[in-house]
């Protein structure tokens, strides 16, 4: 299996994406305190999702999937303080917290196939 062919990645890197068209558009100092820490923390869902997946061993894929998944709830916070501060409406910040949901079920499953069977995450 490829890594792009895991739907976790997919969805993370779906969301980052967005995430990041929202946040380009803000002014600078909204950009420069909420934004970047929000963009980082999205990120981080997909890239510790593609550094778990290139380890060798599965307990250090194991540890970025944990790793994500702390990426996961940071973005979870800094969505809730740009919607908290006007800088995303409510329909937005909805549409990313049921995705975030989503992102995590899928997260929670592939953690637990970790390490089942040889290279079975591969």
């Amino acid at each position: 299996m490829k890594l792009e062919e895991l739907k976790v990645y997919e969805s993370s890197m779906e969301m980052g994406e967005r995430i990041w068209n929202i946040v380009i558009k803000w002014d600078y100092f909204s950009k420069d305190t909420v934004g970047k820490q929000l963009v980082k923390a999205a990120d981080s869902i997909a890239a510790n999702l593609s550094e778990g997946f290139g380890r060798y061993h599965y307990r250090e894929s194991k540890n970025f999937g944990y790793y994500s998944r702390g990426s996961l709830y940071e973005t979870k916070t800094w969505l809730t303080k740009a919607h908290n501060r006007g800088l995303i409406n409510k329909e937005e910040f909805r549409s990313f917290i049921h995705n975030i949901d989503k992102i995590g079920i899928k997260l929670n499953n592939y953690i637990k196939s970790i390490g089942n069977k040889p290279n079975d995450h591969k």
